[in-house]
């Protein structure tokens, strides 16, 4: 019987098939993805995730192998080091023919691999008899499409659908295709070698016979073709080249790191990989999309952090970020789509229904914090790279992006920005927690609109104080004079309203009565990374986000244990999300409270070690961590996620206290730590500027030690104790 959460909540994501329960393996690659079972397959379960992915359809619903009528026996099934490459091996079962026995279970091995490439699926399989006789087997592959857009395979039902057009047989082709609502002809091709012995539009078999020791090849290459122009396949061995060498040119700029634990090494190149795999090349440059499966997009809010998290080793995903923005950035006022004019992009979609309209998500714009975090991002990366012709760029960008803030932003000119949804199919919550019961006062009773959010704030002020360098470095005193003046206004009054004494936090909003939300939230946290918060409310606020009501072992929850709502299997009311906690421990670095950026690291790193593929995923229930026992899954995260994968670089950042002034050609080192599971840890080609320093940084008894071991141009490291 199917398990269904029926939760009246807009847009939620069902789970009556928990991935929690059922791991599957995730590749992606552009516009491209795929969730598949451990055997490699993709299988019709309840309403399961798994399929193959193009530009938001479903394109392959369903593929799976059999041998002789019989599903074949798992031996491994694992994601190559790099991201690239699923890998499985799998052998027969026990096959018999008429009563007896005829094929005993081992004798054939299968190899089965496949990647994505350029909206294409390659797959290859090699059958191996290891049997001392020869054999005779059937090898079938079964097939289906029911181009599903990713909302509703999400849980979201359509009045209305496309047409499935009859499937079209070659002799080595199997074309299904689809016309949907909106006019497009989608259609998935796929193309086989050798030439199947029957092909029909719902499997193709191949009848081999193995002699002892013996194997055999068989390639499929899927196709996601939209419209009328097809899709390049190119032979198997070709596109293995291809993904190599383009693997081999991203590496080459990396920024490496090694430390003396082997077990965070991994963390750290998972991470690496994974964001690598999550980044997307548009025509701005390349974009982090979200997370897979729900959010393969691009995001603006997630985007943002996602490169404020890796800046320090890779800025270049920060200037594709501020490209891609800056072209999406709303012109004009639409109600539908929740854009004003200046506002930032919330999440851009692709697929059927949002062509039609069924979903506002194809250009919206349903963020409050998207806008003053496009500003930070902006003074970040000039600081980090130095690159004044950019900010030059985008400067008119810039300016759009803080009008907004004082105008549509502070509706109601009350000098805090607040939001309240225009769109009638919308967010109701546009804040990072974006989930309808996500705002609350301390009985529980949801918050009314228009709603400020204390983070907000906080990203604000530091938008301001960011926008004021910029004015500075491009030769615009007053303008700089003017927005830190606007900056240390907001400061004061932020202090004054939204600090709670007795809760030693600051509210997690002011509803639209000008009533605070007196509630112990993760989003105070925000309020140490933009540095809003005064030095001595941040040590109290600092033991508050640290008690055991709030800090679960595991990492800082979004909301305490003891509050009206809290519940820690809810997607934002009491989980732990690695992001959340790796911004919070570079707030703390930032008011020299490294013993907590260090419990904060900690957890997270102890986190990666009892997860699958040392892969950190968006978040992970907030119960209290018990000994000798892992973290509890949420059971629909998206995994990977490209905020998550990147809190490990912002939490080490946090460590080191580092920070980059390239225009000072300054490697700066304020207060730096390494946690009691690293002894050392070695920086090579951190990249500033046109030059480069390799480091080596090693943990003493009571002291870091920090050697430039490798210098090439001109750059220094200065290091604060």
């Amino acid at each position: 019987m199917e398990e269904i959460i029926n939760i009246n909540e807009q847009f939620y994501i069902l789970a009556s098939s928990s991935m929690a329960d059922n791991r599957t393996r995730v590749l992606k690659h552009g516009e491209t993805f795929g969730v598949f079972d451990r055997y490699g397959d993709i299988q019709l379960v309840g309403h399961g995730t798994q399929g193959l992915y193009h530009e938001g359809t479903r394109f392959l619903s369903r593929e799976e192998l059999f041998l002789n009528n019989g599903r074949p026996m798992l031996l491994s099934s694992t994601i190559k080091e790099d991201n690239a490459l699923l890998a499985v091996d799998l052998t027969n079962p026990d096959l018999y023919h008429e009563g007896r026995l005829d094929i005993p279970r081992g004798s054939v091995h299968v190899f089965r691999s496949r990647f994505l490439w350029n909206g294409v699926g390659y797959e290859r399989f090699r059958f191996s008899n290891f049997s001392l006789v020869a054999i005779s087997i059937q090898i079938g592959l079964r097939f289906e499409s029911d181009f599903a857009d990713i909302f509703e395979v999400r849980g979201t039902k359509r009045q209305h659908k496309g047409k499935k057009l009859h499937g079209t047989v070659e002799k080595d082709v199997l074309v299904l295709p689809y016309e949907g609502l909106d006019g497009v002809l989608r259609q998935t091709r796929i193309k086989f070698s050798p030439i199947p012995t029957e092909l029909s539009v719902t499997q193709a078999l191949f009848n081999m016979t193995l002699d002892p020791k013996a194997e055999m090849l068989v390639t499929v290459t899927i196709c996601c073709d939209i419209g009328a122009n097809l899709l390049t396949c190119f032979a198997y061995d070709d596109a293995v080249a291809e993904t190599e060498m383009e693997l081999k040119a991203e590496q080459s700029q990396d920024c490496l790191i090694h430390t003396s634990n082997e077990q965070f090494n991994e963390w750290w190149n998972r991470s690496l990989v994974d964001l690598r795999m999550m980044v997307t090349e548009t025509a701005e440059g390349p974009y982090p999309y979200a997370g897979v499966p729900w959010f393969s997009t691009p995001f603006g809010r997630d985007g943002i952090i996602t490169a404020l998290e890796a800046l320090w080793i890779k800025p270049q995903i920060a200037r594709g970020v501020l490209g891609y923005l800056a072209s999406a950035q709303a012109k004009e006022l639409k109600m539908a789509q929740d854009a004003e004019p200046g506002k930032i992009l919330h999440e851009t979609r692709k697929g059927e229904m949002a062509a039609l309209g069924e979903i506002p998500f194809g250009l919206y714009y349903g963020s409050v914090d998207s806008t003053p975090l496009f500003v930070m991002l902006a003074g970040a990366y000039y600081e980090r790279t130095g690159d004044l012709a950019l900010m030059r760029t985008l400067w008119s960008n810039i300016e759009l992006a803080l009008d907004w803030i004082d105008t549509y932003g502070d509706q109601d000119g009350d000098g805090f920005v607040e939001y309240n949804r225009k769109s009638q199919t919308g967010l109701d919550n546009q804040g990072w927690k974006d989930s309808s019961d996500s705002v609350f006062h301390e009985n529980g009773e949801l918050a009314e609109g228009p709603i400020a959010l204390c983070e907000v704030q906080g990203y604000v002020y530091d938008a301001k104080q960011q926008g004021a360098k910029l004015a500075e470095a491009l030769g615009l005193p007053e303008r700089a004079n003017e927005l830190r003046r606007q900056a240390e206004k907001l400061k004061q009054q932020f202090e004054e309203v939204f600090w709670c004494e007795d809760l030693s936090t600051y509210a997690l909003a002011l509803d639209g009565h000008k009533k605070i939300c007196r509630v112990r939230t993760s989003n105070a946290g925000h309020c140490l990374y933009t540095g809003i918060a005064s030095p001595d409310r941040a040590v109290r606020l600092a033991a508050t986000l640290m008690n055991n009501d709030h800090f679960s072992g595991w990492g800082v929850r979004t909301l305490a244990d003891g509050e009206r709502r809290y519940n820690p299997m809810s997607y934002h009311n009491g989980s732990v999300w690695p992001h959340d906690n790796a911004i919070i421990a570079a707030g703390l670095a930032r008011y020299g409270l490294k013993a907590d950026v260090e419990k904060i690291m900690t957890s997270l790193f102890d986190a990666s070690l009892v997860v699958d593929f040392h892969r950190l995923p968006e978040l992970f229930c907030g119960f209290v961590r018990r000994p000798g026992q892992g973290l509890t899954r949420y059971p629909v995260a998206c995994n990977p996620q490209a905020w998550a994968a990147a809190s490990a670089f912002m939490g080490l950042q946090a460590c080191l206290g580092m920070s980059i002034h390239a225009s000072e050609a300054k490697v700066h080192f304020t207060y730096p730590i390494l946690p009691v599971f690293l002894h050392e840890l070695q920086i090579k080609n951190l990249q500033v500027g046109k030059a480069s320093v390799d480091l080596l940084v090693r943990r003493h008894e009571l002291d870091v030690g920090i050697i430039v071991m490798h210098r090439q141009g001109d750059i220094e490291v200065v290091v604060v104790k």
